[in-house]
């Protein structure tokens, strides 16, 4: 009977997994907080039924007048994170994961500094939901907590997305 039991458990837990495959490829965009770097592109890979990988590389150019001198600001990012999916119903999944981020930025002050751009490195943390449609739209909101771990500060960077998913044929 324990075996049984047992057997019948592992069938359940297989044939939900094989249900809530996520899609092999998403693409769309990211609009992230203004501690993030505002609009990234966004593509997410689907490694298993539950795993993925996703990729979202960000810029940011902007300005602001300093006793009376224009400023130039630029700054662009690639992030990458692992994620961990689970279903908590039909269409509806919540995620969490890790990754890093690695980024360039650059400004146009006018004096003599050895600050006026550089690299800069971040360790990520990444927890969200989405809503995935029947016609291969998806909506997402989620929070990243970031790191600084080179020339970069630490907070929260919370993103809302928008990206369509090629469902596999």
């Amino acid at each position: 009977m324990r075996r049984t039991f047992i057997m019948f458990i592992l069938a359940f837990m297989l044939a939900k997994a094989a249900h809530s495959q996520i899609p092999e490829h998403s693409v769309g965009l990211r609009y992230g907080t203004v501690y993030g770097l505002g609009t990234e592109i966004s593509y997410q890979h689907g490694l298993t039924a539950k795993n993925r990988l996703e990729m979202d590389f960000g810029f940011s150019s902007r300005y602001e007048y300093i006793n009376g001198l224009k400023q130039d600001y630029n700054s662009w990012a690639l992030n990458g994170l692992y994620h961990w999916v689970w279903e908590l119903g039909k269409g509806l999944d919540c995620y969490a994961g890790g990754g890093t981020k690695i980024g360039f930025w650059s400004s146009s002050q006018k004096y003599d500094s050895p600050y006026n751009n550089g690299i800069f490195l971040s360790a990520l943390g990444d927890v969200g939901i989405e809503y995935s449609f029947p016609g291969g739209i998806q909506l997402g909101l989620n929070a990243r907590p970031e790191v600084g771990l080179y020339n970069q500060g630490t907070g929260v960077n919370v993103g809302f997305a928008l990206r369509y998913q090629f469902k596999p044929k």
